[in-house]
């Protein structure tokens, strides 16, 4: 019998329509605190995705500039010798952080710069990728397009998501008028699988179904690879209903 065919993990990418544009300066300082332990699962490699974020402290008036209470996901951007490192983080609020201090684990510092201490770019994080197993996605599935779900699935409680897309891993995108879960080749006029270059244009293009599958049933090259999800507040709920 040959072998089971690996499928990648399915990738979810977490975007939050209220995160505005605010960005305050901040130093990084990389600390030994069990709080903020860096694990395997919160790194992210050229071979792997980050089945969780990592976490930082900062201080309740750093959360409150920001408006990190909402969902409490920030983003620091480092830039060093011309690059920039962009590495999204839990937060945590600790009195005893100082103002414009963010606290992460000193390995995750190392890691990232090389240093125990940088200088760095922090704002409420506008979309954020994790890595779910093969029993959350098997959770998802038969959910579609436009479907909520709680956030506590994928790690994060307190907030609910919507479903706005996908693709596969041969990069088909998911389609909201087609049903299902299979590939089936349509005529579009615009996005999701078509750019049209002129005025009326369209073309025939494959697309995924609406529904996320069983991905105990799919092959590696058709497997479902990346979900879109949005955080869906509660006015927005009221004002779609």
């Amino acid at each position: 019998m040959p072998a089971r065919e690996e499928r990648p993990p399915l990738r979810i990418v977490i975007s939050d329509p209220r995160a505005g544009n605010k960005v305050v300066k901040v130093k990084v300082k990389g600390v030994e605190d069990e709080a903020l332990a860096y694990t395997d699962s919160m790194k992210k490699t050229k071979g792997q995705e980050r089945a969780e974020l990592p976490k930082a402290k900062v201080s309740p008036k750093l959360a409150a500039e920001l408006n990190l209470n909402e969902v409490g996901v920030m983003t620091i951007s480092i830039r060093q010798e011309g690059s920039k490192t962009n590495v999204p983080l839990k937060v945590i609020q600790d009195q005893s952080v100082p103002e414009g201090e963010v606290w992460v684990h000193k390995a995750l510092l190392a890691e990232a710069v090389g240093a125990e201490e940088a200088e760095a770019l922090a704002f409420r994080a506008k979309a954020w990728q994790i890595a779910v197993s093969e029993d959350i996605a098997i959770r998802l599935s038969g959910l579609k397009i436009g479907n909520t779900f709680d956030g506590t699935l994928i790690g994060a409680p307190g907030i609910s998501l919507k479903i706005v897309g996908g693709t596969d891993a041969s990069g088909f995108p998911m389609h909201p008028g087609v049903p299902g879960s299979v590939r089936r080749k349509i005529l579009l006029s615009g996005p999701p699988g078509f750019h049209p270059k002129r005025s009326g244009e369209r073309k025939r293009k494959t697309v995924r179904g609406n529904t996320i599958p069983d991905p105990r049933a799919e092959r590696r090259k058709t497997a479902l690879a990346q979900l879109n999800v949005v955080i869906a507040y509660p006015e927005a709920q009221q004002a779609t209903s």
